[in-house]
């Protein structure tokens, strides 16, 4: 017998995703999250992230000791703090899968209805603040890049880039977080919107010259609930969304094995992230769009990357 598909318990905050991708236009959703989310968001979560410094003072007890000169404490045996100047403007650039695996979907919609609403809504919580947003969509390559601007129509022009339909192509991860680090000259906050269902083994050194960049590189793992448990579909032949493959599956017969694998996925992924210091978050696609972008917001820059990994990543 065919068990039935569990439902996966839906988190008590925010709109049900569901009713949020009803709308069919891609700003009225973004506007409805953003103003949804909660009130007293300080205008600039990602505190520390200038690059520029106009001088420096005298170590108090206390300061935060990143912010050290290290040299010249070895060359003076003086305790220095490098004061940053503040910018006006934070410069993120949004990568977004959209690769044929990005097409599934147990829930009405599919993951990457799901990835792109997350993007537009963080263009627009950004824009709002006049920072600067930059775009580039992936599936084998990267596709439709913009440039981080900020400026008239600059929303319009990402949201359009974001609802245009694509069937995608297999994925090669690797070879687009390649071409998007050349793309990215200036540093960056990174937000990489993806599935990450390919092995680690074709992604970990790409990503690590990245991190090793400069960039604050953030991961938001897009999947649906019925990836993480296999509690859909009846027997019969599958089709692999990435390469047409076909096989013949039971899922109750298959499961255990299943999760098995999949958990050994997950924590590969999760080990890579805090190998390289990626602040990392998983969204199942049920998940209320606001919850995500709060944890988000609310992340702290990760300095995991020691200079002996960024030799080793060059």
């Amino acid at each position: 017998m065919i068990s039935a598909p569990t439902t996966p318990a839906r988190p008590a905050q925010g709109v049900d995703p569901q009713a949020l991708l009803a709308i069919r236009d891609l700003e009225l959703r973004a506007r409805m999250i953003v103003e949804g989310l909660w009130s007293g968001l300080h205008r600039s979560p990602f505190t520390g992230f200038s690059v520029e410094f106009t001088e420096y003072r005298q170590y108090s007890s206390g300061d935060d000791l990143r912010y050290l000169d290290w040299r010249v404490l070895a060359r003076t045996d003086l305790e220095y703090i490098k004061k940053f100047e503040d910018e006006t403007n934070l410069r993120c650039q949004l990568l977004v899968d959209i690769s044929r695996s990005m097409q599934f979907g147990s829930l009405g919609y599919t993951k990457a209805d799901y990835a792109r609403t997350l993007a537009a809504t963080f263009s627009y919580f950004l824009l709002q603040q006049r920072d600067m947003v930059g775009l580039a969509l992936f599936d084998d390559g990267v596709k439709d890049f913009m440039p981080a601007r900020w400026r008239q129509g600059h929303l319009r022009r990402l949201l359009g880039a974001l609802e245009r339909t694509s069937d995608g192509r297999e994925t090669n991860f690797g070879r687009s977080l390649e071409q998007a680090a050349q793309l990215w000259r200036k540093r960056s906050l990174v937000l990489v919107l993806s599935d990450f269902l390919a092995p680690v083994a074709e992604w970990e050194t790409q990503l690590g010259r990245l991190v090793a960049a400069g960039h604050d590189v953030r991961a938001i793992q897009v999947l649906d609930p019925a990836e993480q448990t296999l509690h859909f579909g009846k027997t019969g032949e599958w089709e692999d969304l990435e390469n047409g493959h076909r096989l013949y599956i039971d899922p109750d017969q298959a499961r255990s094995r299943y999760v098995e694998r999949f958990s050994a996925h997950q924590t590969a992924v999760r080990a890579v992230f805090e190998h390289l210091g990626v602040s990392y978050q998983v969204a199942p696609t049920h998940q209320p769009f606001d919850f995500v972008l709060l944890t988000l917001l609310r992340a702290q820059p990760r300095r995991g990357a020691s200079s002996r990994q960024r030799r080793n990543v060059r």
